[in-house]
């Protein structure tokens, strides 16, 4: 801050300015004509009382009577907000330090509002700062930054707003915390950090039950419905077979009941029933050693003739009916009865 001249009687007078520019160290002299420079505003006085602003560019004043007494910078000023400590709502200490950005936006409210306004801004700022501290808990601090800025920010406003002053923004720098909440923090961070881990692995381990658990599911599920496919499969298969024997019985029994009709049917036919016969015992003994034969095992006469008498039971009732159908009932002859051989009734016996 320096001193200024004044046109007095014979020798120079010493004025000590109110305030000077945040830009200048030192208030222009009155010349008459005066040159103003941009985004700034010089407060002019006319014998101790407040006469006007001057705006950037050219102005003139009357010498002697007008002077200047403050000129404000209307550029956005940075401000080192000093560190200080602040207690938080959980008995934590802390030194934290800022940066304030303000812009005097009434150079008249500035100039005759505050003493000095940079200083009691900034004093505002530390005393509102402690304050919103106050408010939150040290793990808020961390997450809330910029909640806290802005709490800041609105208090500093209301408060400078008579003073001309508009508070654009404040910036936390450094948040220093004690050596033992430091610590503290850390293992509180470590055993979250483990805690999460042990969770994650856990939640691994669920899901890769989950998964094998569906895995066995779906092949069980895949296993019973290709089961089920192939017992569908293999009844059907085994329903046609079925099917096709019974036909190509059915088929071979009308074509042997065709043949049977023929001349000599019978006769080829006993012929076939005692070859089967014969050659069924030709099979015995081969599957078990325990088998149960007739007497007359060694006569093959009589097993031939067993054999036709067996087929000639069995289709005579089917050959006397036929003549029943044109003879009267009284004419019909009785079937001769035939006596089984003696084998053949130990046999049936």
């Amino acid at each position: 801050m320096l001193a200024r001249g004044a046109l007095g009687a014979g020798r120079p007078l010493l004025w000590s300015p109110r305030r000077a520019a945040s830009s200048t160290s030192a208030l222009p002299f009155n010349t008459v004509v005066l040159f103003v420079p941009q985004q700034e505003a010089w407060v002019v006085e006319r014998m101790g009382r407040f006469h006007r602003i001057l705006d950037p560019g050219l102005n003139f004043l009357i010498p002697v009577l007008d002077k200047i007494c403050y000129v404000q910078s209307l550029k956005e000023i940075v401000i080192d907000v000093p560190e200080q400590s602040a207690v938080t709502l959980d008995n934590v200490t802390l030194q934290i330090d800022g940066v304030l950005y303000l812009r005097i936006m009434d150079p008249y409210k500035a100039s005759y509002g505050v003493e000095d306004p940079e200083y009691a801004v900034t004093q505002l700022a530390q005393t509102t700062m402690r304050s919103e501290l106050g408010k939150i808990s040290l793990d808020k601090v961390f997450r809330e930054r910029e909640s806290l800025n802005a709490g800041i920010v609105d208090a500093i406003n209301q408060a400078a707003d008579d003073w001309g002053i508009q508070c654009l923004r404040y910036e936390i720098k450094n948040i220093h915390v004690p050596p033992r909440v430091k610590e503290s923090m850390q293992m509180q961070v470590e055993a979250e950090r483990r805690k999460r881990a042990t969770v994650l692995e856990s939640e691994g381990t669920r899901e890769s039950a989950i998964n094998v658990a569906e895995g066995h599911k779906q092949a069980q599920i895949l296993a019973s419905e290709a089961q089920k496919a192939e017992q569908i499969n293999k009844a059907s298969g085994e329903a046609s077979a079925i099917l096709v024997r019974a036909q190509a019985k059915a088929e071979a029994i009308e074509l042997l009941a065709a043949a049977l009709t023929k001349h000599n049917g019978n006769a080829a036919a006993s012929l076939s029933v005692a070859e089967q016969y014969v050659n069924a015992f030709s099979h015995l003994a081969k599957d078990t050693n325990t088998i149960l034969l007739p007497a007359n095992t060694g006569d093959i006469t009589s097993m031939v003739t067993q054999a036709l008498g067996i087929y000639g039971a069995l289709t005579k009732p089917h050959a006397v009916k036929a003549p029943e159908a044109t003879l009267p009932a009284s004419d019909v002859p009785e079937p001769p009865s035939q006596e089984l051989p003696e084998s053949q009734q130990r046999q049936s016996s």
